[in-house]
């Protein structure tokens, strides 16, 4: 492997995009770090308890605690993400969209400008909520007598503060999109491993903290940490055998005599996976409920905790028991949704046939684009399934260890509720950016990462 990175850096167009990932991954890091300004959160950040497993632990995971500091990168990658999914939704339901998406890179163009329109809308959104949410914690500079502004002045801040979020969330949009242009994997997801990354060495920091920290609790914690090791290290496993696994449809090419050569008379098999959707059903899914938390943010102060709003915005806390199912059924949808945009199996048929091939035992045409359906169908469950068990194992361990330490007497429970969705996003990004880069190595005739 260490010689496959030598052979990797000695290919100078390949040098050029590792280095250019690292800078924009750099450039990433560092807005992450700068303040807005008119802000005042202090060093602990807004989140008051780091392992309550709440919408904002969620945030401040996918952002690299971006969002628990209120730096100009705080919206992330997020309402970028949002707009994509709106965008794929609206493409379904409206045939001016889908007729773009069948006019090839013209069509593309247009799509992904509308994209970047709706980010910044989304931005802005998510933005102004952020700072009504600062305000209602005042978190914000006050004037010298410790009040907060009003009038012209409080206006002025209030339009700082959310044009610098929303100025945030245009340039990490931009900084994805030169990632996928000039450097290595998938920008978007680059970005999300960055960010859940650079907290690894905080959150193992947080484990010996003496106020906070699961090891000075006592021996039922000192128990469950190495066995919250064995589980992460046999989840990545898992997962890295669940994105290798494939379905294999076999094809059988007929002979043609092409002049004088004689073509096809081979068999061979079509691919697909068995995790054909990757990490972003679980991000759509994340994503999709992190909306109603933001529009929690804009009526924090108006929502008494007895109402029946507060009790519908509960249910999408992680610690909540239908949040759990909530998330299963957000996975399995948009598993299928996704499987539907990238695989036609109509056009595969076509594929098929007009290459001269067939499956055994299978008429061409209709009955072959049946059969394909049929087989997506299964493996899209079955991927979606193996997903999900990734995803909320975590979470249902959190609620049963919880459950029996505050039953044992122990004020605090043991949460990793939101493991399962980074060690997917890491694992999954780590996997796809090696694959990118072993194709690129082996046009080059170099052996790969996965040999």
């Amino acid at each position: 492997m260490f010689q496959t990175f030598v052979n990797a850096w000695k290919i100078a167009d390949l040098r050029k995009k590792i280095l250019y990932t690292c800078l924009i991954v750099l450039i990433f890091r560092i807005g992450s770090a700068i303040p807005v300004p008119f802000t005042n959160i202090g060093e602990f950040g807004i989140i008051a308890d780091p392992n309550a497993g709440t919408f904002m632990n969620y945030l401040s995971m996918m952002t690299g605690d971006a969002f628990n500091y209120g730096t100009i990168f705080a919206m992330s990658i997020t309402p970028y993400i949002n707009s994509s999914i709106i965008m794929q939704l609206l493409a379904v339901a409206i045939p001016a969209l889908e007729r773009l998406q069948h006019e090839g890179e013209e069509g593309r163009k247009k799509i992904a400008s509308i994209t970047r329109f709706v980010t910044i809308a989304l931005g802005i959104l998510q933005s102004t909520a952020y700072y009504f949410y600062l305000r209602s914690q005042d978190k914000l500079v006050t004037d010298a007598a410790g009040a907060r502004y009003t009038g012209f002045f409080a206006v002025f801040q209030a339009i700082v503060i959310i044009t610098c979020f929303t100025a945030g969330t245009a340039l990490i949009m931009w900084l994805g999109e030169r990632i996928n242009e000039n450097g290595i994997g998938n920008g978007i997801s680059i970005i999300l491993f960055a960010g859940i990354v650079s907290r690894i060495p905080t959150l193992l920091t947080s484990l010996y903290h003496p106020e906070t920290g699961y090891i000075r609790y006592g021996t039922p914690y000192y128990v469950l940490t190495p066995i919250v090791g064995i589980l992460l290290i046999l989840m990545i496993a898992f997962i890295v055998w669940m994105d290798n696994a494939e379905r294999r449809i076999p094809v059988q090419y007929a002979k043609r005599v092409v002049g004088r050569k004689m073509y096809g008379g081979q068999s061979t098999f079509m691919p697909i996976k068995v995790n054909m959707s990757g990490v972003m059903p679980v991000i759509f899914a994340s994503s999709i409920l992190s909306l109603p938390p933001t529009v929690q943010m804009f009526l924090s102060n108006k929502i008494s905790e007895e109402s029946g709003w507060n009790k519908f915005f509960d249910i999408f806390s992680s610690k909540h028991w239908a949040y759990a199912i909530i998330y299963f059924v957000f996975i399995i949808a948009f598993a299928y949704f996704y499987a539907s945009i990238q695989y036609n199996p109509i056009e595969m048929s076509k594929n098929i046939r007009e290459n001269g091939g067939s499956i055994p035992g299978i008429r061409p045409g209709e009955p072959t684009a049946r059969y394909i359906g049929k087989i997506i169908g299964r493996i899209t469950l079955l991927g979606a399934l193996l997903l999900s068990v990734v995803a909320l194992f975590p979470i249902v361990f959190s609620q049963v260890s919880t459950f029996f330490l505050q039953k044992a007497g122990y004020e605090q429970g043991l949460n990793i509720s939101l493991g399962g969705t980074s060690i997917i996003i890491l694992v999954g990004v780590a996997l796809e950016t090696v694959k990118q880069l072993e194709s690129q190595m082996m046009m080059r005739h170099y052996k790969g990462f996965l040999d």
